[in-house]
């Protein structure tokens, strides 16, 4: 097969393409912008099986050229994590619906007949789940500023007031998604349904859990906890975790990520619909910056709780991985301890080879 994957010398799209490449039977070509707020210094770390076009995905040209041939398509490219602040917005739109709009016009002008699997993310569920004692299943209401401001971080029930218990969370859930980033994933996932309603073509969209591991881009605003907490700790500085540290989440190794996409991309049948990609062992974020201070030795600073808050963040959110399982076969394999030593030894990349031409 030939795999276009689209911001294929990220994070976890270079992890993407490693996992193809093991097979001869794949050759892969990477449409990737190196945009500095993904790539600060660059990734040094891209295969050179790979056929890497530096080219942005809203870039109608670039992405005609980028498809021509291709049997599948693993949409990766986006702006990922909550930014610096509202004045994002357009820059967020612009990267992850824009730019997979002009992918999708590009494939159905092109009569694409493969399989696109997308990259989607937790974050389009807002909240995860909730059960309240007496009332059963119940969708928690936005948390108020007043309770963050007081250090109330529990969601309570919407018609008692009783506190909730958090339940993980399945892909029949509400969508809510309560940052702008959180919302061009949604849109992405709708665009790109309805495209397939359209074409026929099937897609697969995988929402991530919390993506942790090596190549994870560091010192940057768009950078996820696990990369923030990593970078403070080999700086010497204790992690600063916000309101409690008891927010739990569902940390999943970046190569259980890419083992996900493989399957959905290169098994006998596709299989449409949205999956869970996760771990399926919610823990809270205090125990990772446990984990990542643990890993790095000793003379590494503890952990520091801080009470502070992110009005676009959400208590607590994991997964059940049951439907990627039976209908994927797909199981995170990756153990949490040794993953977080990894990523701290992981080095910061440097970007090195050149772009072969497409043609």
């Amino acid at each position: 097969m030939r795999i276009l994957v689209t911001g294929g010398a990220g994070f976890i799209g270079s992890h993407v393409v490693d996992a193809l490449l093991e097979s001869a039977a794949h050759e892969v070509v990477v449409l990737d912008s190196l945009t500095a707020s993904a790539h600060p210094s660059g990734p040094d770390y891209l295969d050179e099986r790979a056929w890497l076009m530096v080219g942005d995905v809203a870039d109608e040209e670039a992405v005609a050229q980028a498809i021509r041939g291709v049997d599948a398509v693993c949409h990766q490219a986006a702006k990922v994590g909550l930014g610096l602040d509202v004045l994002d917005i357009a820059d967020y739109v612009r990267d992850n619906d824009l730019g997979t709009a002009v992918l999708l016009r590009a494939l159905a002008r092109a009569r694409f007949g493969g399989r696109l699997v997308l990259a989607s993310s937790m974050v389009v569920y807002g909240e995860g789940g909730y059960s309240c004692p007496t009332h059963g299943p119940v969708a928690a209401p936005a948390r108020a500023v007043e309770d963050l401001e007081a250090g109330r971080f529990e969601p309570a029930c919407p018609v008692c007031g009783a506190a909730l218990v958090a339940v993980a969370v399945p892909e029949s859930a509400r969508l809510d998604p309560r940052n702008v980033y959180a919302a061009t994933k949604l849109q992405q996932e709708h665009l790109c349904f309805a495209w397939s309603r359209e074409t026929g073509v099937p897609v697969t969209a995988l929402r991530y859990h919390n993506v942790y591991g090596p190549r994870m881009p560091r010192d940057t605003p768009y950078a996820g906890v696990a990369s923030i907490f990593a970078s403070a700790i080999a700086a010497g500085v204790p992690p600063r975790v916000f309101e409690d540290g008891r927010q739990m989440r569902d940390f999943v190794h970046v190569r259980d990520v890419a083992r996900a996409n493989v399957l959905a991309l290169t098994r006998d049948l596709p299989v449409a619909g949205a999956f869970n990609v996760c771990s399926g062992t919610p823990r809270t974020v205090g125990e990772m910056a446990v984990a990542l201070c643990d890993a790095a030795g000793p003379g590494a600073p503890s952990p520091v709780v801080t009470g502070r808050y992110r009005l676009g963040d959400v208590r607590h959110v994991f997964a059940s991985p049951e439907r990627a399982t039976a209908e994927l076969g797909f199981a995170a394999q990756e153990d949490f301890a040794a993953g977080m030593a990894e990523f701290m030894r992981a080095p910061i990349a440097e970007f090195t080879r050149a772009p072969f031409p497409i043609s």
